[in-house]
């Protein structure tokens, strides 16, 4: 059976509505989506950090509880979970503010067994973070050197905007070791100032990846593949309850996509048709779709979308 190795950093996500805590749910990039895979019936696993405190244990739990393979993620004496804010609005989008000591994140584990065609799902800051650079790059080649495809989520957030400079070596290499991107507007225009996708792809994706993937809240989701084909897919209108795990969704339901329709390393390398585009977009969109309409940052586990 294909798997799914996500790695990404854990954090507490507190959610706030008219300044009120509502509720405290594990998170993490990385972490939501491979959460919703694993209850949508995938074989996954996580590597990545947990704070040696309360909250880390519970994280751990977590993805045990949920399926997914917890043995690469590690408890540092010491270390403190970190936290997320997420202030929902009268939309129910979320505005952010981050609590972590990034400068002190360290990543240890065993390269996991990966096969042909398994899928590496990596992003946000934790991507580009100097600190743990060595370690995501030893990943990527591994995983690359095996024939697993590789799923790059930009997340890049307001919180690190004065670290743009500095990582841009580091985002630029992930973009190259990418077999497909997906970047948010909110990335954009932190990175480039830029909110038009078609710019976006033209000036500062196309010369590194040729597949990539441009989502914007409620508005139409954009494609831009090697094949020169350009599409855009409505997003339905709903009502949400939180916003916080779209993005993380999208991800989840896409690569969902991939594994549904057999789509292998060499089929993404010949190019896709707009058939098995058309699939995997919806399929992400029907996973970020499910997320909103709760409080969690993960499908529910009542979801129609869960085995």
């Amino acid at each position: 059976m294909r798997k799914v190795i996500g790695i990404g950093e854990t954090v507490l996500d507190i959610i706030f509505k008219k300044e009120q805590p509502i509720g405290a749910y594990p998170g993490g990039s990385a972490f939501n989506a491979i959460i919703s895979l694993a209850r949508a019936g995938v074989s996954t696993a996580f590597i990545g950090e947990a704070g040696h405190d309360r909250v880390g244990q519970n994280i751990i739990k977590f993805l045990k509880d949920n399926g997914v393979d917890a043995s690469n993620v590690t408890a540092f004496p010491g270390s403190k979970s970190p936290v997320s804010l997420a202030f929902l609005d009268d939309n129910n989008d979320a505005e952010y503010i981050f609590y972590k000591d990034h400068p002190h994140d360290q990543l240890d584990f065993i390269y996991p067994d990966i096969h042909p065609d398994d899928i590496v799902l990596f992003g946000s800051f934790f991507a580009v973070n100097p600190v743990v650079r060595p370690q995501i790059v030893g990943l990527l080649d591994y995983a690359r050197a095996h024939g697993a495809i590789i799923y790059y989520d930009v997340n890049y957030r307001m919180s690190h905007k004065d670290d743009v400079m500095k990582i841009t070596p580091n985002y630029l290499e992930n973009l190259e070791y990418a077999d497909i991107v997906r970047g948010s507007r909110e990335d954009f225009d932190v990175l480039y100032k830029l909110d038009n996708p078609d710019k976006v792809y033209q000036a500062e994706i196309s010369f590194y990846s040729k597949k990539f993937i441009y989502t914007a809240g409620a508005n139409p989701v954009r494609l831009y593949a090697d094949n020169g084909l350009r599409k855009s897919y409505d997003v339905a209108p709903m009502q949400t309850v939180s916003t916080v795990g779209a993005g993380d969704n999208f991800n989840a339901g896409f690569i969902y996509g991939l594994l549904k329709n057999n789509i292998t390393r060499a089929d993404i390398e010949k190019g896709l048709t707009e058939q098995q585009w058309d699939d995997c977009v919806t399929s992400g969109q029907r996973f970020s779709a499910e997320a909103c309409k709760t409080i969690f940052n993960y499908i529910p586990t009542d979801s129609s979308l869960c085995k």
